[in-house]
C-alpha cells in the first residue's frame, strides 16, 4: 500500500480535507526542487504532485507550460525528478508524492521500467494525462502489484462509462477537473462541481481532489464543502515566477500555509 489511501484516511478521521499541491521538477532550478517540497509540506500540504517537465503539456495552461519549458531548458530528465523524490525521502517518510505527467517518457522509459524506479525512489504513485484507464489495464495492475497507485482524471464531459472505468482501474485518489480546459483557466462554478463530485460518487469510492481553477483560499474553501481535496498547481507556480529564486521556498511556504488555514477554518 503506498502512503496515499492511509493520509486520507487520518485526514477522514481528522475531518480535514487535503491539500495536493503541484509543482514542476526543476522549476525555478534543479537545486531548488527538493527545498521547495519541503516548503510545501511545511505550510501545509498533505500530498504532493511532483510534474515531470514535457514539451508538450497538453493539459496545461500558460503557467504551468512555462514552468515546463525552464525545466527542460536545465535539462531536467525522469531520472532526475526520481532523485529529486529520494533526496526528498531521507528526511520525510510520510508524505505521499506522486509524479505527474504524460505518457511519452514513460513509454520512452519503459512502463516497467519506471515503475521500478518510481517505487525504488519513494514515490507513491502517478497521474498520466494521456493514459486513459480503458487503455491502460495492465499498467494499472502493475503499479498495485508495486505499491503504487494510478490517478485518473475526470472531467464535467467525462462519460457513467468511463466514470466507472475509473473506478474499476484507478487508486489512490481521483482527480476531478473541474473546469473545461487547461490548468489555471477560469473560475470555478462551486455549484456545478458539487453536482458533478455527488454523480462521481455514486460510482467511486475513492477520495475525490478537485483541481484546476483553484487559486486563492476563499475558493479552496468553498470546494471543500464538497470534496475530500482540494488541488493547487499553476498559483503556486506563479508565487515562484514572482519572486526570487532565494525566496521561492519560504513564498509557497506562505501561500499554501494561508489555503491550509482556510481549509481548517471551515
Amino acid at each position: 500500500m503506498s502512503r496515499i489511501a492511509p493520509t486520507f484516511k487520518a485526514l477522514k478521521q481528522q475531518g480535514k480535507t487535503g491539500l495536493v499541491t503541484f509543482v514542476t521538477a526543476g522549476d525555478p532550478g534543479p537545486e531548488l526542487t527538493v527545498p521547495i517540497m519541503h516548503a510545501l509540506v511545511a505550510g501545509g500540504a498533505d500530498v504532493l504532485e511532483l510534474g515531470v517537465p514535457f514539451s508538450d503539456p497538453m493539459a496545461e495552461g500558460p503557467v504551468i507550460q512555462r514552468a515546463c519549458e525552464r525545466a527542460l531548458a536545465f535539462g531536467i530528465s525522469m531520472t532526475d525528478v526520481f532523485h529529486y523524490v529520494a533526496e526528498f525521502r531521507k528526511t520525510n517518510q510520510h508524505t505521499p508524492v506522486v509524479l505527474m505527467g504524460y505518457a511519452n517518457p514513460i513509454e520512452r522509459m519503459g512502463p516497467s521500467e519506471f515503475i521500478r524506479r518510481a517505487r525504488a525512489a519513494g514515490a507513491d504513485g502517478a497521474i498520466v494525462v494521456d493514459y486513459p484507464p480503458e487503455e491502460c489495464e495492465a499498467f494499472a495492475a502493475e503499479m498495485k502489484a508495486n505499491d503504487l497507485d494510478l490517478i485518473f482524471l475526470l472531467a464535467p464531459t467525462s462519460t457513467v462509462e468511463r466514470v466507472k472505468q475509473v473506478a474499476r482501474h484507478g487508486s489512490g485518489f481521483s482527480y476531478y477537473v473541474s473546469l473545461k480546459g487547461v490548468t489555471g483557466a477560469g473560475g470555478i462554478d462551486t455549484a456545478d462541481v458539487a453536482r458533478r463530485v455527488a454523480a462521481i460518487r455514486e460510482h467511486v469510492k475513492l477520495p475525490i481532489g478537485v483541481g484546476f481553477g483553484i487559486r486563492d483560499a476563499e475558493t479552496a474553501k468553498s470546494v471543500a464543502a464538497v470534496a475530500d481535496a482540494v488541488v493547487i498547481g499553476s498559483r503556486i507556480i506563479q508565487e515562484l515566477e514572482n519572486t526570487s529564486k532565494e525566496q521561492g521556498p519560504e513564498a509557497v511556504r506562505a501561500f499554501v500555509a494561508g489555503i491550509r488555514s482556510a481549509l481548517d477554518a471551515r
